[in-house]
């Protein structure tokens, strides 16, 4: 059965579409700022349920994702503007913080919930200390917008990062990995192909 990705991130598109996985995407109603929690773990995943639940899909599995940036405490999502994201650079920068990337999948049949199930993977990033002139810049190349604390590992955002303790594609946004035993434990098969 084909995914049904509940996402306008062109990021995850990629990665599911390199791994070879049948999908596509669906629009989802969801307004993730609506979902409160204090633990990151516990905000990425129902963040992710939120949109699996509320994607337009009569039939089908659906996925959910969601990535959070944390921080002493702090999440970071998607900066607003380009203020906050030189702010949450700033912040970030030289300090080792959690990318957390909740999935979500739920299995739809007329229109009825039928199975979900989620997992939450985790990665420690750890950014080098940056100036304020490659803020600047990075913010100005404009791909801080839309991303989770500010950055992308898959671009330009490389060159702020110093080392990784997880999975590279946790951060972008989507472990394939989890995605297929999510869908094995929920279909009984593996991930479908294109």
């Amino acid at each position: 059965m084909m995914i049904l990705l509940a996402s306008q991130s062109p990021q995850r598109a990629v990665l599911l579409g390199r791994a070879g996985i049948a999908f596509r995407v669906v629009a989802s109603t969801a307004d993730e700022e609506q979902v409160r929690e204090p633990d990151p773990l516990l905000l990425a995943l129902h963040r992710a349920r939120l949109k699996a639940r509320q994607a337009v899909a009569s039939a089908g599995v659906v996925l959910g994702a969601d990535t959070v940036v944390a921080l002493d405490g702090r999440d970071y999502g998607k900066p607003r503007d380009e203020a906050d994201a030189r702010r949450m650079l700033r912040e970030l920068s030289g300090t080792t913080h959690r990318v957390i990337t909740g999935h979500w999948l739920t299995v739809v049949e007329d229109g009825v919930v039928r199975r979900e199930q989620g997992v939450v993977d985790e990665c420690r990033v750890t950014m080098r200390p940056l100036s304020e002139a490659t803020i600047a810049a990075y913010v100005a190349s404009g791909e801080s917008l839309g991303r989770a604390g500010g950055f992308a590992l898959q671009e330009r955002g490389d060159a702020l990062i110093e080392r990784l303790d997880g999975a590279w594609d946790t951060v972008v946004g989507l472990h394939v990995a989890s995605v297929a035993a999510l869908y094995g434990a929920l279909c009984g098969g593996p991930l479908p192909g294109p």
